[in-house]
Order: C-alpha cells, then sequence, then structure tokens
C-alpha cells in the first residue's frame, strides 16, 4: 500500500478517486478563499492539523477531476480537430474532381 508523503495516509486502493455520494458538492473557489479553520485545543498554537489535511485532500480531490475533465475534453477537440481537417481535405479533393 502507498502513503502519501506529506501525511502518511494510504491512497485510494483503486488508484483513482474515492468513491462519493451525490450529497458531496464540489468546491467553489470562494469557499477554498474564505474557508477558516478552528484554533487548536488550549495548550497548543496554530491550526488544528486533521482539519487542514481534510481540506487539502478535499481541494486535492477536486483538482484531480478537473484535470482529468479538462483532458479528456483536449483529446475531443483533437480527435474533432483532426476529423474536420479529414473532411475538409476530402471535399476539396471532390471539388477538384468536378473541376476537371
Amino acid at each position: 500500500m502507498e502513503l502519501s508523503i506529506r501525511n502518511q495516509r494510504p491512497f485510494p486502493e483503486s488508484g483513482g478517486t474515492t468513491y462519493r455520494s451525490r450529497a458531496y458538492l464540489s468546491l467553489l473557489p470562494w469557499q477554498v478563499r474564505e474557508r477558516r479553520f478552528p484554533l487548536t485545543r488550549v495548550g497548543r498554537r496554530g491550526l488544528d492539523p486533521d482539519d487542514v489535511y481534510a481540506f487539502l485532500d478535499r481541494v486535492a480531490i477536486d483538482m484531480a477531476e478537473l484535470n482529468d475533465a479538462l483532458a479528456t475534453s483536449r483529446r475531443e477537440t483533437a480527435r474533432i480537430k483532426l476529423a474536420l481537417r479529414t473532411w475538409q481535405s476530402d471535399q476539396a479533393g471532390t471539388e477538384r474532381d468536378r473541376v476537371r
């Protein structure tokens, strides 16, 4: 089992994203900007590391999904452009044949 270097927690076994219910809503930019963490218990300074890591994990999951969607979109765009170029080349060849 591979562990995350940052916080030594295991990665999901599937290697992909973890299961989420439909009740889970993706983070919006304003939520990230306005997020505040509670202070730690008395006697400690700073933020509660568990809260910070949980939030960072959520941000990382959303970013990974967005990157996957962007990569898929780029592949689809490249496929469509290639198909359009092929079609245009075929049409240009057909037009030249008609002129002769």
